[in-house]
């Protein structure tokens, strides 16, 4: 069984390892696989906008319902769109917007979570609770809530990402920093006078790099479902626009027509996903065997 960032809080912490970040992702067949996927469909996102056939957005390119034909691959949708040009389009608002949040939620929870699990005090107590109050809220139903107050924009589904995953985050860099703090070149760190912030960058960053890198893409796999679930509940982007979440919906009436209209966008989504988490159980894994490593001098 390959390891998550849970596993990596159960290992025994070391000094700062050298190892390169990079190799983490790419150090077994899963993770290749993983990274293969993923350079796929974001290779798809960037390009497939500007080699698209059809204007995604082109009413009656070809008949409403129709199958694949040999100039329209995946058919037409419900009001005779090419469905390969609003593919080839679609994919871009499921994986930028999670990824923009992703990213935000990571910043926010690993500073937090290191600056609490080093100092502890009422203040990582506090913190630690309302975490804790915050698990106890479904995902969805923040994330419905937040968009019927402040709209169906972009910055809402960003602001979405990081406040339903920013908590989780800051959890489990906590743990890993708490598991860090009473070790001996921590301890070395404080006897020497050194700032809080030089600790925390020089000595508790570099040791659990392995579970922010394995958490933030675990997020990030959650974050691309939760984003085109939204868009296929009607409450990310709107119509007409290009959507892989809302082709799903907008499509499923006529799915026995053209099936491709529902599983090509569906299959967008499952394979990013699928390629972020084989890369995160990778990075996971990777840094569980190789928790030790050289103090630095």
């Amino acid at each position: 069984m390959t390891a998550t960032s849970t596993e990596l809080l159960q290992a025994p912490a070391g000094p700062r390892r050298r190892r390169s970040l990079l190799r983490a992702p790419i150090s077994g067949i899963a993770g290749r696989i993983g990274i293969t996927l993923v350079l796929f469909t974001i290779a798809l996102v960037v390009i497939g906008p500007y080699v698209a056939p059809y204007s995604p957005f082109s009413i009656g390119a070809t008949s409403p319902a129709s199958g694949p034909t040999t100039a329209h691959w995946m058919g037409g949708d419900l009001v005779g769109r090419d469905v390969f040009s609003r593919f080839l389009d679609g994919g871009r608002s499921v994986i930028l917007i999670p990824t923009i949040g992703v990213v935000i939620a990571l910043v926010i929870g690993t500073l937090v979570g290191m600056w609490c699990g080093f100092r502890g005090g009422l203040s990582d107590s506090l913190i630690a609770r309302l975490v804790d109050i915050s698990f106890a809220l479904p995902p969805l139903m923040v994330g419905l809530l937040l968009v019927a107050g402040f709209g169906t924009s972009s910055i809402v589904l960003v602001a979405v990402v990081v406040v339903l995953f920013a908590p989780r985050i800051l959890r489990v860099i906590r743990g890993a920093t708490h598991a860090l703090v009473g070790q001996e070149f921590v301890l070395a760190a404080i006897a020497r006078g050194e700032s809080t912030r030089a600790i925390i960058w020089n000595e508790i960053a570099p040791n659990i790099s392995g579970p922010i890198l394995a958490e933030g893409a675990i997020r990030l796999t959650y974050a691309i479902v939760l984003i085109a679930t939204l868009n296929y509940l009607g409450l990310g982007v709107h119509p007409p626009a290009a959507n892989w979440g809302l082709m799903v919906s907008e499509n499923l009436d006529i799915i026995a027509q053209d099936p491709l209209a529902c599983l090509a966008p569906a299959a967008g989504i499952a394979i990013m996903c699928i390629g972020v988490s084989l890369v995160a159980d990778q990075v996971g894994a990777y840094f569980a065997r190789n928790v030790s490593g050289d103090v630095r001098p």
